[in-house]
């Protein structure tokens, strides 16, 4: 069972990427910091690529923001020390952005506290 949801997932998110790569690389130019796009464009990627539009055009997009990095023939454009996100930029308007990479990481200086087993027995 769990297998099978596995590839049912990773379907989806090919179809993603492919949809996500191919707006990002129709509009982007090298040394541009940012590439807009609309969500209606989802709908147009996903025909020039002859795959099925997927029903909700809004987990495209959020997919990306939250759930999975962004493919890496997009992170690739990015100089060191960058990295590509997906911002709003008005209603139904998104914006590919170049950022400062800072990933998160633990302060290996600071103390770990254990926490009590509060497990009900």
């Amino acid at each position: 069972m769990r297998s099978a949801f596995k590839q049912i997932g990773q379907k989806r998110t090919d179809r993603y990427t492919r949809i996500v790569e191919s707006i990002f690389h129709s509009k982007y130019e090298a040394g541009t910091e940012h590439v807009d796009f609309e969500r209606e464009e989802i709908t147009g990627a996903a025909a020039r690529l002859n795959i099925r539009l997927p029903k909700n055009l809004g987990d495209v997009i959020y997919s990306f923001r939250y759930r999975v990095p962004l493919p890496e023939s997009i992170l690739a454009t990015a100089p060191p020390s960058h990295t590509w996100i997906i911002r709003p930029a008005g209603k139904g308007r998104y914006r590919f952005a170049l950022v400062h990479d800072t990933p998160l990481e633990p302060n290996p200086n600071l103390v770990r506290t254990k926490i009590p087993d509060a497990t009900p027995g």
